[in-house]
């Protein structure tokens, strides 16, 4: 791989970790909005910072499960 296939294949992967986080950004604001539209809290019991973690551990822990430990 030469010098500028490198250097093309680093400005890819920053434009995409750009990309994604604007995505992520856009998501969270979204889902911010609605649980404010909704009149949801954001944080405390039943809040959506505490739904949002509960499912993110749920999802982490069925990948484990499914896949099993990694050696």
């Amino acid at each position: 791989m030469t010098s500028e296939n490198v250097a093309e294949h680093e400005a890819v992967e920053a434009a995409a970790a750009v990309s994604a986080k604007a995505v992520d950004d856009q998501l969270i604001d979204e889902l911010v909005s609605r649980a404010q539209a909704e009149g949801l809290q954001l944080t405390g019991e039943g809040g959506l910072l505490q739904q949002l973690t509960k499912r993110l551990l749920e999802s982490a822990l069925e990948g484990e499960i499914t896949e099993g430990p990694t050696p």
